[in-house]
Parts: C-alpha cells; structure tokens; sequence
C-alpha cells in the first residue's frame, strides 16, 4: 500500500474489505481478504500471502504490511501476531514461488544466515503452515536433480534464476527450493533443534494478476494483461533479464493452480480451520477429489466401505495429520481415494511419496505406485512401469477418456516401515496426457507450437503430507 499518501491507501484497503463482506455468504459464496507481502532481497523470492479469517470489523483495524516497513520474515510474523492480539481474530502466511528464491526460502538457516533454532522454526510453522507448492510461474513439488528416480519429477520447472531475473541458478540451490526437499529438511531439524520449521500443508494458487482466475488448460488467460491471449503471446517477457538465460516468456507460464479444502462448511471460519490443520491439497489446476487418511487399525475392507471417509477419521488421521504412537508389530496403513474432475481427464494413477530419516540422520525418498489404471501391473518394487499411454492428437489439441479411469482406491501399508525413523506420507494423483494450454492456443490460433515447452502434460494433485514422529 502507498506510503506516500497513508488516507488513500487505508481508503481502497477499507473499500476492498467492504466489498468483500457484501459478497460473502455462508454456505453459498465465502470471500478472504488478505495481500502479498512481496519481500525479493537482491531480486531473491521470499513472497508471502498474508490471509485474515476474519470480516472488516478486525481486519480495518490495521493496513497491509509492506515490506519496506517489515523487511524479514520475523517482522512479518511480528505483524500476525500483533494482529491476533489485538484484534482476537486470526491470520496466516502463505509462502511461495521458493524456486524463484534462489536457495532462499527453505533454508537450513535463519534469514539473516545465523543457525536455525527451536524459537525461530516454532514462529515459522506457527505463522506459515501451508506452502503453495503450484502456480503460474511454475511447480515447486520435487526437482529432476532432487529426484532423479522420479519420472514426472520434470514438470512445468523455472528454474533458471530468481525471480527478477538478476542472478542465475546454481545446483546446489535446488534443495532448499522445493516441497519435498523441505520435508526431508524438516525431518533433519526436528532431529538437531527439536523442531520442524517446515511441516506444513501444500496449496496451490493462480497469482493471477488480471482479476482472472484461469487455471485450465483450455482456457488459459495469462498471468498479467499483456500475457493475455492473442496469436503473439507466447514470446512476451514475463521475467525479463539482461542475461537471455534468465528470461522467461509467456509460453513457459503455467495454467495453474488451485486449493481444495476438506471444510466441515462453506465458511469463512470453517475454511480456515481446515487450512490451519492442512487437511488441504493442492492442484495444478485441475478440480479431481482427493482423500487419504492415515493410521494403524485400518483393513482393506474400510476402503470399500460407502462410509470410508467416516471410517478414516474415526480409526486414524486425514491429510496433514499426525500419526500417533506405532503399534508393536505394525506399519502404517493409508486409505487413498481419487475422482477425476468431472469435466477433465481421467486418472493415470495414485501414488504416495514417502520420506524418511535414518539413524544416521541421512533422509530419504521413495515413491509407491498404489493404484493404476489400465490393469497395469505394479512390480515388487512398488512401481507401474508401463506408462498410461495417450490420446493426444496435438494439431488439433484434443484428447478423449478412453484410457485411464475415472476413479482410483486404494488400501495401502508401508511395507519398508521402521518405528524408529521420523517419516512423512503424502498422496500424489496424475491425471493421463491432456495438451498443454500452449498446444490449445496453438490450434486456436494457426500458429507454432512453442519449443520452449511440451506439447502435452500430466496435471495433478498434491495433498498434504501425514506425518510419523517416532518416540
């Protein structure tokens, strides 16, 4: 907001927050208000998305904070906490775009480069519980060189530089840029200081800067106005640099993503309650129903159940849970449910991403295929090898739901479990091959594919890992 004319600004923030209680209506349309907190030191991403759950009454009480006024992540956090106490009401930050942050945004140290501690991890994980792991400038689930085993780890990457396009990317910035790398880090630091800074949920956002909130693939309206479609967009700058190395163009764009919430109503209250305990997934852009549920006592009956979702969480934990205490002799079981967006693709699969930390506190990651379609066979390794297959016809960027299905399950127990390692879980779910909105506006408009991007991709979800806390 303006600092050089205070009035006006807390005159369009009080505007903007009336609006929006007038449009909110419970159980039927429910409206946030919140802004980003865009703090890039030397051009480095450490934006935020602060989000109040609460109406104008509490939230005209004070202004956005701008970064020149709070310039670390500890006065933001100073700035929420304020807030609650002052007001009884309650507010969150959302981070993203770590793969702009060259190295910055998941750290193994605190922002001003002295060792992390409890205190600093503990502020992080209260005021930051979700990451926004997919957006339009890019995916930030895993790396190739984070994952190299992992074969859709490749998707939708910026990863050349920061996000002002003034410093280039070094490889060993990867890790402390993307989700699951995160999560491996966290387990580290819950070991060393006791804490885990980065046990958060994944969400997923548009960062749309037009008023449009497009995330398909077929009707993809760019991130800012000049992005928007037209025959010669796929070439305008959207991170311009004076190194053509670091420039990113339109057609590198992502049409994603969105937020599904597992809320017990359409409320502003109810929604972020669900937020605060992560029972949240993120998309990239595709509206599919995801459910998994975590615990000890569940059989591959429960799955079959018409009431499964009843069944889950009265015999164990959903997404973003933590699983108690192991059971002598037992390993954790996982209930996974998928439904394809009713107006999209059909499913290739459903897997669950595992990681760990060992005795010697190295972490680890490992993927299990849990549900495919097609009759396709899963290895003793937990893996589909087979790939779903296609039905693209990339000149007139069309597809069909003649392969896939519309809908997985699976009853899942982690055959590698070890009471005395720390361990995460989280679902992913890929739908088959649909063009990628560069191949939609290619056929629409006569022109070129870009070569810059595939042709095709896999859209997906993410959902908020569950969590094994040994001892």
């Amino acid at each position: 907001m303006s600092r050089s004319s205070p009035a006006l600004a807390k005159s369009i923030w009080n505007g903007l927050l009336a609006t929006l209680d007038e449009y909110n209506q419970p159980g039927v349309f429910t409206t946030f208000s919140g802004f980003e907190w865009t703090f890039s030191p030397q051009g480095d991403n450490l934006h935020r998305v602060v989000l109040f759950a609460d109406g104008a009454e509490k939230t005209g009480t004070v202004m956005p904070l701008s970064f020149f006024d709070g310039p670390t992540p500890e006065k933001l956090w100073d700035y929420l906490a304020i807030y609650e106490e002052k007001t009884g009401g309650r507010a969150i930050a959302i981070p993203h775009n770590g793969n702009l942050s060259n190295g910055l945004m998941f750290s193994d140290r605190k922002f001003d480069g002295s060792p992390m501690t409890a205190d600093y991890a503990a502020r992080r994980i209260r005021w930051e519980p979700l990451h926004e792991v997919s957006q339009m400038k890019g995916d930030e689930e895993t790396h190739p060189l984070l994952s190299p085993d992992d074969e859709f780890a490749d998707f939708e990457r910026w990863d050349v530089g920061n996000i002002s396009g003034s410093a280039p990317k070094k490889p060993e910035m990867l890790q402390y840029e993307y989700a699951r790398s995160a999560f491996r880090l966290g387990l580290k630091l819950q070991r060393e200081i006791g804490v885990n800074p980065y046990k958060m949920g994944l969400n997923a956002s548009t960062d749309t800067h037009t008023g449009l909130s497009t995330s398909r693939e077929e009707n993809y309206f760019g991130k800012m106005a000049h992005t928007e479609p037209s025959a010669d967009r796929f070439d305008r700058e959207v991170v311009p640099a004076a190194d053509p190395a670091l420039r990113i163009v339109t057609a590198q764009e992502s049409a994603s993503g969105l937020t599904a919430v597992w809320s017990r109503e359409n409320s502003r209250s109810a929604i972020f309650d669900a937020l605060i305990r992560k029972e949240v997934y993120a998309t990239t852009g595709t509206r599919m129903q995801v459910r998994v549920f975590g615990g000890w006592n569940f059989t591959a009956d429960d799955i079959a159940n018409h009431d499964f979702v009843a069944i889950g969480y009265r015999k164990g934990v959903p997404m973003g849970g933590d699983l108690g205490p192991a059971a002598t002799g037992k390993a954790p079981g996982f209930m996974v449910a998928a439904l394809r967006d009713l107006d999209g693709a059909n499913l290739d699969r459903i897997q669950i991403v595992k990681g760990w930390i060992d005795a010697g506190g190295e972490t680890h990651e490992r993927i299990y295929d849990v549900a495919v379609s097609g009759g396709r066979e899963i290895g003793e390794d937990g893996r589909a090898r087979e790939p779903v297959g296609t039905t693209v016809d990339v000149a007139t960027a069309t597809y069909t739901n003649t392969i896939g299905a519309a809908s997985l399950t699976a009853f899942w127990t982690d055959p590698d479990f070890d009471a005395a390692q720390d361990a995460f879980y989280y679902g992913r779910v890929l739908e088959i091959p649909t063009p990628r909105w560069t191949t939609y506006d290619a056929a629409s408009f006569g022109v070129p594919l870009p070569t810059s991007v595939p042709a095709t991709l896999q859209d997906r979800a993410y959902t908020s890992p569950i969590w094994y806390t040994s001892g």
